[in-house]
């Protein structure tokens, strides 16, 4: 595929443009939009010792605590607090959406295998999703996937893809994903994670720290939002995504397959590389990752004079695995409603050849209005979303 895709023929009909109209995530700084964004901003993180008594094999974490997770929750086993978190996190988004969960067609959760591997029961990822539907008091049978990393992303990316197609007018979807001991271990032994801190594209990267949390979205077509008076948040212009195909757990390091994921979101949302103002990045800090991205940019980016400001959200939410790509699309999108990129303090000395500015030095100012996220799972899953900023006083027109 080239670089010198149509500008015209991805454009949704107006009616079936697909607009965020809710969002809600909990994450290791919180869970209140507003809040979290502004800790975000300061450039707070986290990450934190994990308590003297959990089952650790890593030590530091963006584990939750307090809030609704405390006591109870947070010490439940870890089935019941995954379906207990999406619950919760996919119960706020449909209030800031302002809709009932009879107005949802279809529900789509996106996870990397969640607790399954900690769960004695041998509980499937679905039976949790069927659980959680229930829950919310959904009618609906859900979707469940699991794309390692990139379930998130994917999750939006199927919602999205059925709404445009006027399969559903209306999905809530999203990301989950638990610090359980499996996860610690698996990642301690594959040795992705840092013995120091999470440095993203800096020269000292040396792997990143774990998270969990979730994140979800109410997607709707222009024209149900608009039916009901809703206000939108953005909108999902366009998606894509690839497999590289070359290994189990790291990328294809030429780049080649991310390429063809973000060129094919282009393709579906109508933009140029010109028209970017900003990325938020895999950005784990291992150093095949980080390399990855970067050659992904060049590429992309290379001889169009663009330079959008590239952020990461994991320094501040640990990599929350399924839950990342849903989390770093409300992150991108409240970056494109305010109007800048969040800093990324922890990068000091930035990796040789990056070739895109970066928030070192503090937030970063934005111009434009389209901006997309990119997720490199494990299995060599890619996906890109390519979101614009909305109208969030509004209402759907």
């Amino acid at each position: 595929m080239t670089a010198d895709v149509s500008v015209t023929a991805g454009r949704a009909s107006a009616d079936r443009a697909v607009c965020v109209t809710g969002m809600a995530w909990t994450t290791a700084l919180g869970n209140e939009l507003g809040e979290v964004w502004q800790k975000l901003l300061s450039g707070c993180s986290g990450i934190r010792e994990l308590p003297a008594d959990a089952a650790s094999t890593i030590g530091r974490a963006a584990g939750l605590g307090g809030g609704d997770f405390e006591g109870g929750e947070l010490a439940a086993p870890p089935a019941r607090r995954q379906v207990a978190l999406a619950a919760t996190t996919a119960g706020a988004a449909l209030r800031d959406a302002g809709c009932e969960p009879v107005g949802i067609d279809l529900f789509v959760l996106g996870s990397s295998l969640g607790p399954h591997l900690d769960d004695a029961a041998d509980t499937s990822p679905n039976d949790l999703t069927v659980l959680v539907g229930k829950e919310l008091g959904l009618g609906q049978s859900p979707v469940s996937l699991s794309t390692a990393c990139s379930s998130g992303a994917d999750a939006i990316l199927v919602a999205a893809a059925l709404i445009r197609g006027g399969v559903v007018d209306r999905c809530l979807c999203g990301g989950i994903d638990l610090l359980s001991a499996a996860k610690q271990l698996g990642h301690s032994t594959l040795g992705t994670a840092s013995p120091t801190t999470i440095r993203p594209f800096d020269t000292r990267r040396d792997g990143m720290m774990l998270g969990e949390g979730a994140g979800f979205l109410v997607l709707e077509a222009r024209s149900a939002a608009r039916d009901r008076g809703a206000r939108v948040w953005g909108e999902v212009r366009g998606w894509g995504s690839s497999n590289d195909a070359s290994g189990l757990t790291a990328p294809d390091t030429s780049g080649a397959g991310a390429v063809r994921a973000v060129r094919r979101a282009f393709a579906k949302a109508g933009v140029r590389a010109e028209d970017i103002a900003v990325i938020n990045a895999h950005g784990t800090a291992t150093k095949v990752n980080d390399d990855t991205e970067a050659t992904c940019f060049a590429e992309l980016f290379g001889g169009t004079g663009a330079e959008p400001v590239v952020f990461a959200t994991k320094p501040a939410f640990g990599h929350t695995l399924g839950a990342t790509g849903a989390i770093e699309a409300i992150a991108l999108l409240l970056s494109l409603h305010h109007g800048v990129a969040p800093p990324l303090p922890q990068c000091e000395e930035i990796m040789p050849g990056f070739p895109l500015p970066l928030p070192t030095e503090g937030a970063l100012p934005l111009t434009g209005a389209t901006g997309f996220s990119l997720t490199l799972g494990f299995g060599g899953f890619n996906t890109c979303l390519v979101l614009e900023r909305g109208t969030h006083e509004g209402r759907a027109t």
